[in-house]
């Protein structure tokens, strides 16, 4: 009824200890008036991210799925081990340059769903790993009508809608929703 039960679990095929402490609130010759049982995992935070949020969590869990330490993804991706500890501990987040080959390691983009015209563009080009100067180089655009983009400020038209378009690899049959203004 009391003690300390120690069982394995495992998410994503990786296996981790489950911790139950059960207390006993009573001397040892009478019977229990009251058990709380405990459960703890190992460390201050979940092993493996069950409902990843950040890059991080998304990399720590595909690294632990296929069963790989931090330097082999760190080489994967092209950098350190330290940063790829960062990364995964969420104390920092990777540098856009980075995506394109966190992307591949992950087989799919980790970057939230986009909406707008604003959410569309930052997303595609955190993707790319490019800067914001870079990418209004490729749209033919100058940087600060990028970033009035980005920020929500304006909307593309025009020939300017056409090259964002292909920026963002959307077909011409596009419908696109203007807000009033």
């Amino acid at each position: 009824m009391t003690g300390i039960g120690v069982e394995t679990v495992e998410a994503w095929g990786a296996k981790q200890a489950k911790i139950t402490v059960n207390y006993r609130f009573s001397p040892q010759n009478e019977h229990a008036r009251l058990v709380l049982k405990q459960s703890y995992n190992a460390g201050h935070f979940v092993r493996i991210p069950l409902e990843p949020k950040t890059v991080g969590d998304h990399i720590r869990r595909k690294r632990l799925s296929l069963k790989l330490v931090q330097t082999q993804v760190a080489e994967r991706v092209g950098v350190g081990k330290s940063s790829l500890y960062n990364w995964e501990s969420n104390a920092k987040q990777p540098e856009v340059r980075y995506m394109p080959a966190i992307i591949k390691f992950l087989g799919y983009n980790p970057l939230p769903p986009a909406n707008t015209w604003a959410e569309r563009l930052i997303r595609r080009r955190i993707s790319l790993g490019l800067t914001q100067e870079e990418s209004a180089r490729q749209i033919r655009v100058d940087p600060g009508t990028l970033a009035h983009w980005e920020r929500g400020e304006r909307e593309p038209t025009g020939s300017l809608l056409k090259h964002a378009q292909q920026f963002l690899n959307v077909g011409d049959n596009l419908e696109v929703t203007r807000r009033a203004g």
